[in-house]
């Protein structure tokens, strides 16, 4: 496996796949990797000739530079990993290599309405940083194909549009939410929570099921069914941040013409802000 830093040397490997047609799949990481993680890179060698993983952790999608700082570093445990998976090529830049000039003359790539919607509205600017460090990975690494988990549903649905908007040739795969055996979404920020709370996790799981249970029986008082959900979440230990139900394919709020429903949730634990969400059928 190739561990690379350098976008000169990267450009190089690129350049050998493709001249040799060998398909590269692509799966971008902010690296402290778990088996979610694993889950997208086997989605991946099944298909593409050529795995490349990313590890980079943006600094354009930080608000705070305090929670940049804290965001876990594992590069050594992350490339034994992949090493065992039969990655390829790891590319591992530094924040200067990917901005050498800086962020604050750094070139942004915006995908208007769907950025500044939902999560987008608490954290001006996050999807952006997520939008551009994507697209410049897309240049870089030249992918036919790329992975990403379905546990970031609205980053998903921000890269399919971006994707479609620019005119990349590139197939996005959506991965199924991992999820422990007693149902916590696997992620990264999971490692902030202490043993006790570790044990409290798995309710906003729960509590999300009962909340879908209602949609696919047919209540459509989401306002009401939200505030509820939040008042559960509180007694169950959580600090509410974002409840959403919304049209599973626009992200606007649910019509009479919604066929599936997205329920969208963040919650803190501690010093672990969770996120989760369901997709529910409406048809039946």
């Amino acid at each position: 496996m190739l561990i690379i830093d350098s976008v000169a040397l990267l450009r190089r490997e690129i350049r050998d796949f493709r001249k040799n047609n060998r398909r590269i799949a692509l799966v971008p990481t902010m690296g402290n990797l778990h088996e979610g993680h694993m889950t997208l890179v086997e989605e991946a060698k099944a298909r593409g000739d050529v795995v490349v993983v990313s590890i980079f952790v943006n600094p354009m999608q930080f608000e705070r530079s305090d929670d940049l700082e804290r965001y876990p570093r594992t590069l050594q445990e992350d490339c034994e990993k992949l090493n065992k998976r039969g990655v390829d090529l790891v590319f591992a830049p530094s924040p200067a290599e990917i901005y050498p000039k800086g962020l604050a003359t750094q070139t942004q790539v915006d995908v208007p309405v769907i950025s500044t919607i939902l999560e987008g509205a608490s954290r001006p600017g996050h999807f952006r940083g997520v939008s551009t460090i994507v697209s410049k990975l897309f240049n870089l690494v030249q992918p036919q194909v790329a992975c990403f988990g379905q546990k970031d549903f609205q980053q998903l649905a921000l890269l399919r549009t971006m994707v479609e908007d620019m005119g990349y040739d590139i197939e996005i795969i959506g991965v199924p939410v991992v999820r422990a055996k007693d149902g916590l979404a696997l992620s990264s920020r999971n490692g902030y929570l202490t043993a006790d709370e570790r044990k409290l996790a798995p309710q906003l799981n729960k509590i999300m099921n009962a909340l879908a249970e209602r949609l696919s029986q047919g209540e459509r008082h989401t306002d009401e069914m939200l505030q509820e959900t939040a008042q559960q979440l509180r007694e169950a230990g959580f600090t509410p941040d974002e409840l959403f139900i919304r049209d599973a394919k626009t992200l606007q709020e649910l019509s009479v013409d919604s066929t599936a429903a997205v329920i969208l949730m963040a919650a803190w634990l501690g010093k672990a802000r969770l996120i989760d969400n369901q997709e529910v059928d409406l048809t039946q």
